[in-house]
């Protein structure tokens, strides 16, 4: 096992980049779909800003705007992530990682797709029902989520089988995030399968300020973005707790997993009460 403080593989030196600009050239050299699919979130991103002050259209109660710009930073937080931790695999994996991560990239783009396009003319992409065209347009993201959801399977299975490189914390975080945030991906489903996000009232009514999650009713999105949100936490923890903690780095590292799985089910649980995380 080597003594080198995770992402080793990805070096060059044997060490991690020690800068924001050396993590992404590094990714760009490791992983370039997600890499680029990342760029172009934050191409979409800049421009979801620039209009967001310029139009003030309301969807659901939020600027028209806001959704896409919160849906760019998420999906560049995703792939970039995702691109980083498959890279640990061991190299006679890395041609299944290339082929999951254009099937991830294809996924984000259709769903970015439809989420800037629906927002452009003024109308919600997801759970819109109102007409043909708008049907089509959300089950076309159905299908692609699903599909995300199936390559997150895969990823899960490829970092269980094999094992990453990194200290065994670190390891365990990379294992145990991917767990969770797939956990995560299938609540998404679940808000699918209702037509919505909010629990005993309508979608689009007071909500906390930036996230919009429900202050009158249970909304299932904080749950779902706990979950999402493991795949940085988790291996991070996992990450830390192995230059830190080394002795008992997997143990806490997997108490720590436990703890916010634990986290995510309360949220949840609470949601589907109809409960908010704060009420008004």
């Amino acid at each position: 096992m080597s003594s080198i403080p995770a992402f080793s593989l990805k070096t060059t030196a044997g060490m991690p980049p020690n800068s924001v600009a050396g993590w992404l050239r590094e990714l760009h050299r490791v992983n370039p779909v997600l890499s680029l699919t990342g760029w172009l979130h934050v191409a979409l991103l800049l421009l979801a800003l620039g209009l967001l002050p310029l139009d003030a259209r309301l969807v659901t109660g939020a600027l028209v705007w806001l959704k896409p710009l919160k849906f760019a930073v998420s999906v560049t937080a995703y792939v970039w992530t995702l691109g980083w931790l498959l890279a640990d695999l061991p190299a006679r994996v890395q041609r299944a990682v290339r082929g999951l991560s254009w099937g991830v990239a294809g996924s984000m783009v259709v769903e970015i797709t439809c989420v800037f396009g629906q927002a452009a003319r003024g109308t919600s992409s997801h759970y819109n029902q109102t007409s043909l065209f708008n049907g089509l347009v959300f089950g076309l993201m159905g299908f692609f989520i699903l599909l995300n959801t199936l390559l997150t399977v895969w990823a899960v299975y490829l970092v269980w089988r094999h094992r990453p490189q990194g200290l065994a914390g670190y390891v365990w975080g990379v294992r145990l995030g991917l767990l969770v945030f797939l956990v995560g991906s299938v609540l998404g489903g679940v808000m699918i399968q209702l037509g919505q996000h909010t629990v005993g009232a309508p979608d689009g009514g007071p909500g906390l300020p930036g996230l919009g999650w429900s202050t009158r009713a249970g909304d299932l999105r904080a749950a779902h973005f706990l979950g999402l949100h493991a795949l940085q936490i988790i291996p991070l923890l996992g990450w830390g707790l192995s230059r830190y903690q080394p002795r008992r780095a997997v143990l806490l590292t997997c108490l720590g997993a436990l703890l916010y799985a634990g986290l995510v089910a309360g949220l949840f649980a609470l949601a589907l009460r109809g409960v908010p995380l704060i009420g008004e």
